[in-house]
C-alpha cells in the first residue's frame, strides 16, 4: 500500500511549498496532492502549478481545482480558465485533476453543471477525478450526493472517485456498495486519511469543518481514535481504496507514525 499512498500538501507561500517538496524526495514520496482552499487559490495555486511544472518533473501531482475559490468574474470567465486548465493537463503526463465544488457551491456553477458543459467540448479527451461524500444523507440530511454522483458519472469523463473522511465504517460500506453497482468499469478510489493526535482533536472540536462527520467517541479518547483509524485504513485495503494521507507529514517523526499506521493495519 505504501507505494500507492498519496499525500496533501499545505503551505502558505511557494517558500514553504519548495521545503516540503525537497522533503518528499528525500523520503521517495513521488504521489502529491495540491489542494485548492484557504490560502492556496487564485495567484498561489497558479504559480504553484506553474513552479512545480518547471522544477519538479518527479512527482505524479493530482491538483485539486475548487470551482468556488477560482471563481473568476462571472461563470463565463471561470468555466474558460477551468477549461484552459484541463487542457494544460492533457500535455503533462505528471499531471491529474480533482474537481470539486467548493465549500460553498455556487448557483449553477457546481461540479454537476461544469462537467456537463465539458462533455459539449470538441476534441477534448481528459479523465477527471470527483469528491463523493458518503456521510452526506445520514448525518447532514442531505440527500442528493448519489443523484449528483450519477450524474458527473454519466458525462463519461470521471476516472477516479475521492471519499470525503469521516468515522462510520458501515456507512462508508455501503455507499462503496452502491457505487460498484452502478459502476460497472474499473475506477480508481481514494480515501481521506488524517493520523489521529491530540492537537488534531482540539483544533476540530474548536472548528469543525463543514460536512465532515467525526464521531463523539473519537473525539472525547485519543485511544479510540487510534482504533478507529486502524480499522479503517484496512478497509481501505481490503476495498483497493489509495489512502490520501491529509495530516501534516514533513517531519521524520510525523512520517514514520503515518508509515506506523499503514504497516500495522489489521
Amino acid at each position: 500500500m505504501n507505494s500507492n499512498i498519496r499525500f496533501e500538501l499545505s503551505f502558505k507561500n511557494i517558500s514553504q511549498l519548495e521545503n516540503k517538496l525537497n522533503f518528499c524526495k528525500t523520503n521517495n514520496i513521488k504521489n502529491i496532492n495540491i489542494p485548492c482552499k484557504g490560502l492556496i487559490k487564485k495567484d498561489l495555486f497558479n504559480s504553484t502549478i506553474k513552479h512545480i511544472s518547471k522544477n519538479y518533473h518527479e512527482f505524479n501531482v493530482t491538483y485539486h481545482y475548487s470551482l468556488y475559490h477560482q471563481y473568476s468574474k462571472n461563470k463565463e470567465n471561470s468555466y474558460q480558465e477551468f477549461l484552459d486548465f484541463v487542457k494544460s493537463s492533457q500535455t503533462n503526463k505528471n499531471f491529474e485533476i480533482l474537481l470539486v465544488s467548493g465549500s460553498n457551491k455556487k448557483k449553477n456553477f457546481d461540479s454537476v453543471n461544469v462537467l456537463a458543459y465539458l462533455k459539449k467540448e470538441k476534441n477534448l479527451k481528459v479523465k477527471l477525478g470527483i469528491a463523493y461524500n458518503p456521510y452526506l444523507k445520514k448525518y447532514y440530511n442531505i440527500f442528493s450526493e448519489r443523484e449528483r454522483f450519477e450524474k458527473k458519472f454519466s458525462t463519461g469523463l470521471i476516472n477516479s472517485i475521492w471519499f470525503q473522511y469521516g468515522t462510520d465504517i458501515k456507512v462508508l460500506q455501503n455507499e462503496v456498495t452502491y457505487l460498484k453497482k452502478v459502476v460497472k468499469e474499473e475506477l480508481n478510489l481514494f480515501g481521506s486519511l488524517f493520523i489521529p493526535s491530540k492537537q488534531f482533536i482540539a483544533r476540530f472540536k474548536f472548528r469543525p469543518w463543514k460536512e465532515v462527520y467525526i464521531s463523539e467517541k473519537c473525539l472525547y479518547a485519543l485511544e479510540n481514535f487510534f482504533d478507529f483509524t486502524n480499522d479503517l485504513v484496512s478497509f481501505y485495503k481490503k476495498n483497493n481504496i489509495t489512502p490520501v494521507i491529509e495530516s501534516d507529514f514533513s517531519s521524520s517523526e510525523k512520517l514514520d507514525s503515518v508509515y506506523s499506521f499503514l504497516e500495522n493495519e489489521r
